[in-house]
């Protein structure tokens, strides 16, 4: 089963190779498994041969991931192989409220299972990422007035208040990096520092392959490092937090007087056909992020820094200045520099791990169901 849910479809003669086990041992356990309603297989061909492919059976259900952003809104619906079978994306105003985007956000997920000829009861769990500190057992936000109108809420409760079936919430950050891990650049590492660099500035921790939180949610918040005593005050109310020199409100007011109103995107695009200016605060931009970066890594040593978010896409005008700061800044190892990687799954990595934790969550409650 495991084998099937991480590849999403095999034949059994692939089945075979990837578990080692005999052809004849698959067979015998696929006949099972499909007899019992967990798998589905269908004749196929490969190099000619007949073959038969086993995929999970469509009654295993579906999960929601669902990811506020500062000024969007995206959601996923996908199977149990994490095959997403329909997004969603939706702008939201500045400083949007948990009620109206709780709200938004179930009426999407509504819409989406309704359009793949699905039920609400065949949803198993609904995964959140907010941009902000959260304490996963309670379900609210760690830092009141991190994250505008949110403070106090209970998203899991609100959503299934809503839709009827069971939610997890996490930090985006968090949701990134373990998407990532899971599925995307991390893949088969432990121990890895997610960054996340957009309108804010966030951070994931990986340690020994599970999401570290802290007391309260509060771990992996390198946006709020401090890297200049002296710096600006920050919406936390510190002084010289790195997200006060890289988040992209920042780096549009460096640009306003020289290029006008410009989106971040602007930045990028025009940055990569050599626009100095632009180069430059991206440039400084990494730079400021290779300070944070290496703080953190000095306390935690990861095999991986993966840079994941819009400001990403600027990709070496953003990384190789981090690189190198990186390198000048950490401890010295035998086993050499550590890797920076761009996210690979790009702008949906936080959904992906929204659904990640759906999924997870959901297996685990099956589990115990089962096992009462």
């Amino acid at each position: 089963m495991s084998a099937v849910q991480r590849r999403g479809s095999l034949t059994q003669v692939e089945l075979a190779g990837v578990t080692g086990l005999s052809p004849a041992t698959v067979s015998n356990i696929v006949k099972e498994l499909t007899a019992s309603g967990l798998l589905h297989t269908a004749p196929t061909s490969r190099s000619g041969r007949r073959a038969q492919q086993v995929t999970l059976a469509r009654n295993l259900g579906l999960v929601a991931g669902v990811h506020f952003g500062t000024r969007s809104l995206r959601v996923a619906l996908a199977d149990v192989t994490h095959r997403i079978v329909a997004e969603q994306r939706m702008p939201l105003p500045p400083d949007h409220r948990a009620d109206s985007g709780l709200e938004s956000a179930a009426l999407l997920i509504s819409e989406m299972v309704e359009s793949v000829d699905a039920s609400m009861q065949e949803v198993l769990a609904v995964g959140v990422g907010v941009p902000a500190p959260v304490d996963v057992r309670t379900g609210l936000v760690s830092t009141v007035g991190m994250l505008r109108g949110w403070d106090g809420v209970s998203v899991p409760d609100e959503l299934e208040r809503r839709l009827g079936v069971p939610a997890y919430i996490d930090n985006d950050a968090n949701l990134g990096a373990l998407a990532e891990v899971r599925l995307g650049a991390a893949r088969g590492r432990r121990n890895v520092v997610y960054v996340r660099v957009s309108h804010g500035v966030g951070g994931g921790l990986v340690i020994d392959g599970d999401v570290f939180h802290g007391r309260s949610g509060m771990a992996g918040e390198i946006g709020h490092v401090t890297i200049d005593d002296n710096g600006p005050i920050c919406r936390c109310g510190n002084r010289g937090c790195l997200e006060t020199f890289v988040g992209a409100p920042v780096l549009l007011a460096m640009l306003q007087s020289s290029h006008g109103s410009l989106t971040l995107r602007d930045v990028i695009t025009r940055a990569q056909e050599g626009d100095p200016g632009c180069r430059r605060v991206i440039f400084d931009a990494g730079k400021h992020l290779g300070v944070a970066t290496a703080s953190v890594c000095n306390l935690f040593d990861p095999e991986l820094v993966v840079v994941g978010g819009q400001l990403a896409e600027a990709g070496a005008i953003l990384l190789d200045p981090l690189r190198a700061v990186l390198a000048q800044r950490t401890l010295p190892s035998a086993a050499g520099d550590i890797e920076v990687l761009p996210s690979e799954l790009g702008a949906t990595a936080e959904v992906r791990g929204a659904l990640v934790v759906a999924l997870d969550r959901a297996s685990i409650a099956g589990s115990v169901v089962a096992a009462g």
